[in-house]
């Protein structure tokens, strides 16, 4: 086969193809055993598919929780808590200072 090439002269090529002879003995990792699982592949798969329908449901559950919109229709919730002050004019009791002798 030859090409021509734009810029060059005829340039030939040469395809090698390698073919596996059908009794050779080796038979490209597809032996007695190729594409059979054991016992414990089958367990693995069956545990990994429990865990998968726990956590749909998990996911589930917590997407049912979710506010339909995240709109601010709530004022108080945007205000921050206060905490336990004393009231005006109040002071906060300090703990009384004992001496042990």
């Amino acid at each position: 086969m030859t090409f021509v090439l734009p810029g060059a002269g005829p340039v030939a090529t040469t395809a090698v193809v390698l073919v596996q002879q059908p009794d050779s003995g080796d038979n490209g990792g597809q032996g007695e055993d190729f594409g059979k699982s054991s016992p414990v592949g089958f367990l693995l798969l069956l545990v990994f598919l429990v865990a998968v329908a726990f956590l749909v449901r998990s996911m589930t559950k917590h997407l049912k929780r979710v506010p339909a919109s995240f709109d601010a229709d709530e004022p108080a919730a945007e205000e921050p808590a206060v905490e336990d002050e004393p009231a005006a004019g109040e002071q906060a009791k300090q703990p009384e200072k004992t001496e042990r002798s």
